[in-house]
């Protein structure tokens, strides 16, 4: 199995405030994509959806506030499936730093380096929209 992993530091927003930024339909619509709905606690589900390409639907496995959160991918592209996208927080100095993984890839490929490119940029995205 491989792994896409990513680090970002987001300078003046609390670990509080991009863990919303990943547990709230609000938050998410604000940085990933505006067509989101469901619900970030634990057991719930996220869906996301890219018209017109599609989607995928995150079931939420781990929400600890402002250190963790955890979704195992339950549909969407088949080499999206079973794996799993974690969030880890922490607090540095003004920074809150974010532990990006989107786990259990089945093997590398083309499309997976695609997503590892997708998810830079919308990291990006996220750190703009908790800083702000």
């Amino acid at each position: 199995m491989v792994d896409i992993r990513h680090r970002i530091g987001v300078k003046d927003a609390t670990p509080e405030k991009v863990y919303e930024a990943l547990t709230t339909v609000p938050g998410l619509a604000g940085w990933w994509t505006d067509d989101a709905s469901g619900r970030g606690a634990v057991g719930g589900v996220l869906a996301f959806r890219f018209p017109p390409i599609g989607g995928f639907d995150m079931e939420v496995l781990e929400a600890e506030p402002a250190r963790r959160v955890t979704w195992r991918v339950v549909d969407g592209p088949p080499e999206w499936l079973d794996t799993t996208v974690d969030w880890e927080l922490r607090q540095d100095g003004d920074y809150t730093i974010v532990l990006f993984t989107h786990r259990d890839w089945k093997e590398p490929g083309e499309f997976m380096h695609h997503c590892s490119t997708k998810w830079g940029s919308f990291l990006m995205s996220l750190k703009s929209a908790a800083s702000s």
